[in-house]
């Protein structure tokens, strides 16, 4: 059997046509399949507005920006996330804050923000950077309420979450990234993600001030619209110090492929998650799944005692298993600015014992259960 990696990119034939089409057009890039991508993506999580943008981590710094965050001010986020959703707060010299993870959901504890706030005085945090990790969505309305008492603002990284939802207390369905709630969201098009894009991502929100502001600073900040002067036709003027961070039409091409691709793609996700529950039940921890969420299950975690022996084991027989993730508070780039004692013991515990199981649309049944066969096996014998 070939090696099984933990997760990977779907690319068919739709796609490959798509893709070869825009090379063949008059538009390689800042045309129309990029603003069509845009399009399509914001009527797929029910939001007002979508940025595209060349990764999720420039559009994380852009949020940011958006937001009028600068030197000096602070926000919370979980430890328990790749880097980048810490870094882009360190990136305008703001300061991280790092609140503990729920033991059960592995995503940014609502009590633990809650107290850290609450410890400090009315006005020292400026925004919370909740994310729905592995693809479960936090609840954006409960985040909502504790932002709007404290009148911060929310960027909900939905970088794994795509097709995820929770149900509100109106029980409405609320899609991952659909500005209901946050007032921004970040999605990442990175090839182990639902949708692949070699790199890329998008931004979604329901303001159109704060479109405006990302529209401006994605392109150089620079516009041909609301000019304090005129020259001519060919005339555009910079306003804002903004940045190269647009995504390509060919690339743009792929996603709408991909896009129209995902709702099936995170059916089969869950078949495969409901699949590990029902043969590992009792054997290991999985991620708690509330009632009034949807998983769009980016990854499939479980916590055993010997995770390192695990993940031996599996690499040993060509499952490819892998780690999500480091705290960042344990990186030596944060231990090195103070975070070297920061209580966080859930996610310490959590790290020191998840791993995560291949999950990806293709993975056949038959290299499921050669998984599900080698995990029993090392537990059985532990």
């Amino acid at each position: 059997m070939n090696k099984i990696p933990y997760g990977r990119q779907h690319i068919d034939q739709k796609d490959i046509d798509a893709v070869v089409s825009t090379l063949q057009s008059d538009y390689l890039t800042q045309g129309p399949k990029v603003r069509e991508f845009e399009s399509k993506f914001a009527e797929y999580v029910g939001s007002n507005y979508s940025v595209a943008v060349n990764n999720a981590t420039s559009g994380l710094h852009l949020s940011v920006l958006a937001l009028n965050l600068s030197k000096g001010d602070r926000v919370i986020t979980t430890p328990i996330t790749f880097a980048a959703s810490a870094n882009c707060i360190r990136y305008v010299g703001a300061e991280v804050w790092f609140a503990d993870i729920d033991p059960d959901t592995f995503l940014l504890d609502i009590n633990s923000v809650k107290e850290l706030i609450e410890s400090k005085p009315r006005g020292f945090f400026k925004g919370i950077i909740p994310v729905d990790f592995a693809g479960l969505p936090v609840n954006m309305e409960d985040f909502r309420a504790i932002a709007d008492d404290h009148n911060l603002w929310i960027i909900e990284d939905a970088c794994h979450a795509p097709g995820g939802y929770f149900i509100d207390s109106k029980s409405e369905k609320n899609f991952c990234g659909n500005g209901s709630y946050a007032d921004i969201g970040v999605f990442s098009f990175h090839p182990v993600k639902h949708i692949a894009c070699g790199e890329g991502g998008m931004l979604t929100t329901n303001s159109k001030e704060l479109y405006d502001k990302l529209m401006l600073l994605r392109t150089h900040g620079i516009t041909k619209e609301n000019m304090l002067d005129n020259h001519g036709n060919w005339y555009y003027e910079m306003q804002e110090l903004g940045f190269n961070y647009r995504l390509t039409d060919f690339q743009s091409a792929l996603g709408i492929t991909q896009l129209a691709k995902n709702n099936k793609g995170v059916e089969r996700r869950n078949q495969i998650s409901l699949a590990y529950k029902k043969a590992l039940e009792g054997k290991v921890k999985f991620q708690d799944l509330p009632n009034d969420r949807y998983n769009a299950h980016h990854l499939f975690i479980i916590e055993v005692e010997n995770r390192k022996g695990l993940y031996d084991f599996l690499h040993s027989k060509g499952i490819l298993a892998q780690i999500h993730y480091v705290p960042v508070h344990t990186m030596p780039y944060y231990k090195n600015i103070g975070y070297i004692h920061a209580d966080l013991k859930h996610a310490e515990k959590y790290y020191s014992k998840c791993i995560s199981l291949p999950m990806y649309p293709t993975l056949s049944n038959e290299e499921q259960s050669y998984v599900i066969k080698n995990v029993l096996e090392f537990i059985s014998n532990e």
